[in-house]
C-alpha cells in the first residue's frame, strides 16, 4: 500500500505545441497540506485541471495514481466520485439558488418518485455549515444574500458534502477579510486532522507558511523543488518561484514631485441599496505631479467608491468637483474621464477590466481604438505595432496577441488591463488593488512600472488592502474610514499601526 494518497508523475500538457506543463511530479499524503507555488503562468491551474479532469485523460501525458490505483478520469464527475474536489478562484455558485440548493447541486437527496427531499437537505446543509463555524446561516435564503466570505464557506461546504478526500483550494482567500482568512485556515487544520489532504494555491505566502506542511514550486511548467515548510521561509519560496533572490520587494526609485495637478473636492456618493446612506461623505484631497498617493482603510471604508466616482464609474448617485491643472473637468463618465486625462485599472479585472470575448490585442487597444481608424476601417498593422510595443513594455506573457484574453494567467490579464489604460497616455492613473491575485514576481514588475511612470510625471492614485504595499509604494497616504477621510500622512517613517489607528478612530484628524 502506497504511503501517498496522490501521485502525479511526469505530467506533460501542451497547447498548440507549447508545453504548459513539462514533466511535473507531485505527491501528497492523507492529511497533508501541500502549497503549490509559482508565478502567474507557471502552470499551477493547468496542473490542477489535469488532476480534476477538466483536461480529461488522453489529452495529457504522464501518470496519476490516487489511493494506489491508476486515475484515468474523463470528467469532473469521475474525479469527484473518487474524492477529488476543486474549489476554483471564481466561485461556482448560482446566486439565485438557495444555500442548500447550491450545496447539493448535482447531488440532491430525493424521495421516491424523484421529488427532492428539502427537509433532509436543509438539515445536512445546516450541519455542514455548523462544522465550518457558521451556525446562524439561513440555508433557505439565496446565496446572493450573503457576502464573499460566507459564499467561500458555502463553496467549502459543497465540497465537503461530496466527501472530499483531496481538496484543491485555488486562491481561496482572495475575497476574504483577515478574520475570515483565519477561520478558513482553522477549517483546513480541522480537515487535515480528519485525514483530508489539501492542495493550497495562493500568492499570499504568509498563509502558505501558516497552513502548509510541504511546498511544491513550479516555474515555467517545470518542477523546481518540493521541500518541507519547516526548512523554508517566505524569502526562499520567492527565490524558488522567480529564480532569483528578491532582497527588496518594493523597488523604490527617487522621483521628482511637482506642483499640485489635481484637486478633488466634496466627493459624495450614495449606497445603491439604501439611497439615503452615504458610502463616501464629502471627501476632498489634492495630488501633485509625479506623486504616488496611496489610499488605505478597512473593508467598507469607501476607497473603491471614491476612485470609481472620480473616474465616473460609480453606478449609484454621486457628485464631485474635479480640477485638473487648475481647470474644472467633467469626469461624470469613464469616456469623459479618459478624454480629460484620467485612466483607471479597476478592482475586479474579470468583470470591469477585460472583455472576455476579445483577444489580447483587441483588449489592449479597446480604449484608444479610434486612433487606429482610417475612414471606415481599422489600420490593423498600426494597431499590431502598438500592441506588440505594450506587450514588450510590460513583459506580458502570451504566445500571440490573437489569443483569447481568458487564456492568460491572472497576472498577465492584469498587465493587459494596465497596457490598455497606459495607451491613453493619462496624466492621472488610478490603480484599484493593482496586484490582487498577482504573484510576487509580477507584483515586483508592476511596482517598477509604477515608479517609472512617476518618474515620467504621471500622477498615481493607488488603492490597496495590503498596508505593506501602501507603505512600500506611496509618497503620501490617505486613510479612509466609514466613507470619511480620517488621515493624510507623508510616508516618512509611517507605520502600519499609525494607519490602522487613523482608520479605526472616528475622531482622529491626522494631516501632514
Amino acid at each position: 500500500m502506497s504511503q501517498y494518497l496522490l501521485q502525479m508523475t511526469g505530467i506533460v500538457k501542451a497547447f498548440g505545441g507549447i508545453r504548459a506543463l513539462d514533466g511535473i511530479d507531485i505527491r501528497i499524503r492523507a492529511g497533508e497540506c501541500v502549497g503549490l507555488c509559482g508565478e502567474n503562468g507557471a502552470g499551477k491551474s493547468t496542473l490542477m485541471k489535469v488532476l480534476s479532469a477538466v483536461y480529461p485523460h488522453g489529452s495529457w501525458e504522464g501518470d496519476i495514481r490516487f489511493d494506489g490505483k491508476p486515475l484515468q478520469a474523463q470528467s469532473i464527475r469521475e474525479t469527484e466520485a473518487a474524492g477529488i474536489v476543486i474549489i476554483h478562484q471564481e466561485l461556482m455558485l448560482v446566486p439565485e439558488l438557495s444555500v442548500t440548493e447550491n450545496i447539493f447541486l448535482g447531488n440532491e437527496i430525493t424521495l421516491p418518485g424523484g421529488r427532492m427531499d428539502y427537509p433532509a437537505m436543509h438539515r445536512r446543509a445546516a450541519e455542514l455549515l455548523r462544522e465550518l463555524g457558521l451556525p446562524a446561516l439561513n440555508v433557505a435564503l439565496p446565496v446572493k444574500s450573503y457576502g464573499g466570505g460566507h459564499q467561500q464557506m458555502i463553496e467549502i461546504a459543497k465540497a465537503l458534502n461530496k466527501k472530499a478526500r483531496l481538496l484543491i483550494l485555488d486562491e481561496p482567500s482572495a475575497s476574504l477579510t483577515a478574520s475570515e482568512i483565519e477561520v478558513l485556515l482553522q477549517i483546513i487544520r480541522g480537515l487535515k486532522a480528519k485525514g483530508v489532504a489539501c492542495v493550497y494555491i495562493s500568492h499570499k505566502l504568509d498563509e502558505v507558511a501558516a497552513i502548509c506542511d510541504t511546498i511544491c514550486v513550479i516555474r515555467d511548467g517545470r518542477h523546481i523543488a518540493t521541500t518541507p515548510m519547516a526548512e523554508l521561509d517566505t524569502g526562499r519560496i520567492i527565490a524558488q518561484m522567480v529564480g532569483r533572490a528578491m532582497n527588496q520587494l518594493y523597488p523604490r526609485q527617487e522621483h521628482p514631485i511637482g506642483e499640485v495637478v489635481l484637486e478633488v473636492r466634496n466627493v459624495t456618493c450614495y449606497d445603491l441599496d439604501a439611497p439615503q446612506r452615504k458610502r463616501v461623505d464629502d471627501v476632498s484631497f489634492s495630488l501633485r505631479k509625479g506623486e504616488i498617493l496611496g489610499i488605505a482603510g478597512l473593508v467598507g471604508a469607501g476607497r473603491t467608491e471614491l476612485v470609481s466616482t472620480l473616474f465616473g464609474a460609480y453606478p449609484g448617485r454621486s457628485r464631485a468637483e474635479v480640477l485638473l491643472g487648475g481647470r474644472p473637468v467633467d469626469t461624470s463618465t469613464p469616456i469623459k474621464a479618459i478624454a480629460a486625462g484620467f485612466a483607471m485599472v479597476p478592482e475586479d479585472r474579470k468583470q470591469h477590466g477585460i472583455v472576455r470575448d476579445l483577444d489580447v490585442g483587441q483588449n489592449i487597444t479597446l480604449s484608444v481604438l479610434s486612433s487606429f481608424a482610417r475612414f471606415s476601417r481599422i489600420d490593423e498593422d498600426a494597431e499590431l505595432v502598438a500592441v506588440n510595443a505594450q506587450i514588450e513594455r510590460l513583459g506580458l506573457k502570451t504566445a500571440s496577441p490573437a489569443l483569447s484574453i481568458t487564456s492568460l494567467s491572472g497576472g498577465n490579464q492584469q498587465k493587459a488591463v494596465l497596457a490598455k489604460m497606459l495607451l491613453t497616455r493619462p496624466q492621472v492613473l488610478i490603480l484599484d488593488e493593482p496586484t490582487r491575485g498577482v504573484d510576487v514576481g509580477a507584483k515586483y514588475e508592476i511596482y517598477k512600472l509604477i515608479f517609472e511612470l512617476a518618474i515620467q510625471g504621471v500622477s498615481i492614485i493607488m488603492v490597496s488592502s495590503e498596508l505593506q504595499e501602501v507603505l512600500g509604494i506611496s509618497d503620501r497616504v490617505l486613510v479612509m474610514g466609514e466613507g470619511r477621510l480620517r488621515g493624510n500622512f507623508i510616508n516618512d517613517g509611517l507605520t502600519q499601526e499609525q494607519v490602522l489607528a487613523a482608520a479605526l478612530d472616528q475622531n482622529q484628524e491626522a494631516h501632514a
